[in-house]
């Protein structure tokens, strides 16, 4: 007979009998019938465990048919199931890549086998796999790994973004002879050393460490400045976002797009690697690596610098838009300080700007004055780029004949050589 009628069956008949000793006779027959469904549910979510992990252990997924793949496809997109007691709560989506591409790896024109080409190996080993069809960066052997960069020392700025994505295995007590031990136990750690050669911990060299799931699907924690804190977190079964973003104290953590950390005060991290601090293998995968330098805005700010400038004074003033040297071609450094302009801009639709242009007194009136001007008209150009109307902008060259510092010196050419938004 059918399950699930047998069930209903015993159930209907409890509901129907009025003797105390039908009723008991007709629960035991309905627990027995439950039991068995659940006990045929397990058998089968084990089986399908078992072949999964068996694949992945065994060196490669065996061929599958049709359907398994797409089952496989939704378990990569399904949340994990975890007890009822621990709800997870997201209070922010804020979270927005920084604007210059610093370091960028997605390992997809890696080799299989070979070592990732755009990393540096300080401990352990590492190489390069595939889970899923999926080309990906496996540190085994209580490896650490660190992006290559020809920069010696120190490299992240004190505005900074960083994202990965990281496949996250289910409980580990579905794996054979794991004993659920944690599958994940990969740690992000940001440094403040300048000798990118050694990732000791000693002596408070690391400002923040983030653990990736100990012993369950969704216990971490994070050390700051040597400090432990725990929190929860349901990852799902597959390829899991992980993102921070630092600005010049605060420090967020984003998984999957929800924030699960956030600090007021970290000191400022100088480089970061990957630490897996056992000997897992064919369990830890990491790939999409991207630093990119800006971050999400401060909090503690009630209003931006160009909301504050521009309500105390009409204008914002900065030099912290840049151009090659003698070209009005704008570094891509820049893109930081318009992308401000142009969301406040774009925050007040009907206001009108004097986009000005200014240099200092390098070189000759000739040069200068068209050269500035060119210079109004690329920001303008920009600004447009990022969706602002561009009936709103004037693009005018003043030269250098409004200096506001000192001309002789180095430090007030630097002022001199300066954008100015006039509200109009």
């Amino acid at each position: 007979m059918d399950m699930k009628k047998l069930i209903l069956m015993a159930v209907a008949i409890v509901a129907l009998s009025t003797s105390a000793d039908a009723q008991g006779f007709f629960k035991k027959l309905k627990d027995k019938a439950v039991e068995r469904v659940k006990e045929k549910i397990e058998n089968k979510v084990e089986r399908k465990t078992d072949e999964v992990i068996d694949g992945v252990l065994d060196g490669g997924m065996t061929e599958k048919s049709e359907k398994s793949r797409r089952d496989d496809a939704e378990e990569e997109t399904t949340p994990v199931s975890v007890p009822d007691e621990q709800p997870q709560v997201a209070t922010s989506t804020d979270f927005k890549r920084g604007s210059v591409i610093m370091f960028e790896d997605d390992v997809t024109k890696e080799l299989v086998g070979e070592f990732p080409s755009k990393w540096d190996l300080l401990d352990g080993a590492a190489e390069v796999k595939t889970i899923g069809g999926v080309k990906a960066i496996e540190p085994t052997n209580n490896a650490v790994i660190t992006p290559l960069l020809k920069q010696q020392g120190a490299y992240l700025p004190e505005e900074f973004t960083l994202e990965y994505d990281f496949y996250y295995w289910n409980s580990g007590s579905q794996v054979k002879g794991n004993d659920g031990i944690g599958l994940n136990d990969m740690e992000l750690r940001l440094y403040t050393t300048t000798d990118r050669s050694n990732p000791s911990t000693d002596d408070g060299n690391v400002t923040f460490e983030l653990v990736h799931g100990v012993c369950e699907t969704y216990d971490h924690s994070y050390y700051n400045m040597g400090r432990p804190t725990g929190f929860n977190y349901r990852f799902k079964q597959g390829w899991n976002h992980v993102a921070f973003s630092f600005n010049k104290r605060a420090l967020k953590v984003y998984f999957n797009g929800a924030r699960v950390v956030n600090l007021p005060n970290v000191k400022q991290p100088t480089w970061f690697a990957f630490q897996v601090p056992f000997d897992y293998h064919n369990l830890t995968f990491i790939r999409n690596v991207v630093l990119a330098k800006g971050a999400v805005e401060l909090y503690d700010r009630n209003a931006s610098d160009i909301d504050k400038a521009i309500a105390e004074t009409g204008k914002f003033v900065t030099n912290n838009i840049l151009f090659d040297t003698g070209k009005a071609t704008l570094k891509q450094e820049s893109m930081i300080e318009i992308m401000k302009v142009a969301d406040y801009m774009k925050k007040n639709p009907t206001a009108r700007f004097e986009v000005q242009g200014h240099t200092d007194n390098q070189g000759s009136d000739k040069i200068n004055d068209p050269l500035s001007q060119q210079r109004a008209e690329a920001i303008v150009h920009a600004l447009e780029g990022l969706g602002v109307d561009g009936f709103n902008l004037k693009a005018v060259g003043k030269g250098s004949h409004e200096p506001v510092a000192d001309n002789k010196t180095e430090e007030g050419r630097a002022k001199n050589l300066r954008v100015e938004f006039i509200k109009k």
